[in-house]
């Protein structure tokens, strides 16, 4: 079926090159005056002829030449446009065929992969707020850790009630060795890398060579560990090397994994997982990058539960919702194929999320807002999306990821005004 059906195409084809050549070849014998347009018999008519005569006629060839042209041009589009959508078509089956033979892999690796998860990961609730008992008196161990979105965009404080790390998260066993004095060294080393962060590049740069140094001592702190992570998303940011980015990417979802893997109840080693996830969609094949979407969802889902109140949360989810719902069909395909219940959103969830973001913290971030007027334009509701986008303008930029909104909210922008 598939061959004849292929068949046909290309007698389509040869058929509409051949009707061009013979319009052509009429087009130059017509130029010439006096001159016999010699056309070939076809066998299949009814009346088969060998010689036609086309006398010229100076005052209709204007007029038939602006025909014949219009009708050219019509022609070729139309050829164009059809092989464009034979050649994408071709492509999709491709990767498509690449896929199906590795699906049974996939879907035997992810399910072991979770198995193993459950068995050296066990849950363990979040534990209260502790103080650093030192010769000079009593440190709280309360972070001042900033919330963030995707790609370090800074905002404003997020703490939430119930949201504490025993020594900023170094619950486990593994740490009871260390001396008073080595607990406050830590204590400091995480305070030091979290002002880092907030600082400038070359500040994020200097956090990120600091822990580094030090991981082979807290490899087994989930509080150091998710910092670590979050460091390395900064140098993926700050890098314009696509090598460079993919393995930064790549060590910062090893390191976010350890850390969930030594304490399941720190919000931010979720976090930084599901954004790890998300960098690392950039440079996998259609089969990984659904594979680290799943991920993505599942480690946000988790964090919320965590911090209830943290708007970042609620801008990460309503970004997957956005990206979801503007899956292509090739796409929606392959996620079907890998998993029993594929990936699925709305445009609206999607808006859902970013308004909530914007609930619990007006003015959230800037980019915040471009995404809402996305949806509001997808959605057919022009006028809220333009308040949204009037909204956004107003906004300072102050980071990269501000000026990056800037140029989506300027070709959003001439998109609502045609």
């Amino acid at each position: 079926m598939a061959h004849s059906e292929n068949k046909r195409l290309m007698f389509g084809l040869m058929a509409g090159a051949a009707g061009i050549t013979l319009i052509i070849l009429w087009y130059r014998k017509t130029r010439e005056p006096r001159k016999v347009v010699h056309l070939p018999t076809f066998p299949n008519s009814e009346k088969s002829f060998d010689l036609l005569d086309f006398p010229y006629d100076a005052h209709n060839e204007q007029e038939t030449v602006i025909l014949l042209q219009g009708r050219q041009f019509q022609i070729l589009e139309k050829l164009n446009g059809l092989l464009k959508n034979v050649d994408e078509l071709k492509r999709e089956v491709k990767i498509l065929k690449e896929a199906i033979p590795k699906l049974e892999e996939l879907v035997r690796n992810e399910l072991q992969e979770k198995t193993d998860i459950r068995r050296t990961s066990p849950l363990h609730r979040a534990t209260k707020k502790k103080k650093v008992e030192t010769n000079q008196g009593v440190i709280d161990n309360t972070s001042s850790e900033e919330a963030e979105s995707e790609g370090g965009y800074m905002t404003a404080h997020t703490d939430t009630e119930g949201e504490s790390e025993d020594e900023n998260g170094c619950t486990n066993s593994s740490t009871t060795s260390l001396t008073p004095e080595e607990k406050v060294d830590l204590f400091n080393l995480l305070q030091e890398g979290d002002r880092l962060h907030s600082g400038s590049e070359n500040d994020k740069r200097e956090s990120f060579k600091l822990l580094l140094e030090n991981e082979e001592k807290y490899r087994n702190c989930a509080g150091f560990l998710w910092r670590l992570a979050r460091a390395y998303g900064d140098m993926f940011m700050l890098t314009t090397d696509a090598e460079e980015k993919k393995n930064y990417a790549s060590e910062g979802k090893l390191v976010a994994e350890n850390a969930i893997n030594l304490d399941s109840s720190v919000a931010e080693s979720h976090q930084w997982f599901a954004i790890m996830c998300g960098y690392m969609s950039q440079f996998e094949s259609i089969q990984n990058k659904i594979k680290n979407g799943y991920l993505f969802k599942e480690h946000i889902d988790k964090a919320r539960e965590l911090k209830p109140q943290d708007p970042l949360l609620y801008y990460l989810t309503g970004r997957w919702c956005y990206e979801v719902a503007q899956l292509s069909w090739i796409e929606k395909k392959v996620a079907a194929a890998l998993f029993e219940t594929p990936p699925t959103s709305t445009i609206h969830e999607a808006l859902q999320n970013f308004l909530k973001a914007e609930e619990i913290h007006p003015g959230y971030s800037k980019y915040n807002y471009v995404y809402m007027a996305k949806c509001y334009k997808d959605l057919g509701q022009r006028s809220n999306a333009l308040k949204s986008c009037e909204t956004a303008l107003s906004m300072l930029s102050v980071t990269k990821e501000d000026e990056e909104a800037e140029k989506d909210l300027e070709t959003l922008l001439q998109s609502l005004k045609l």
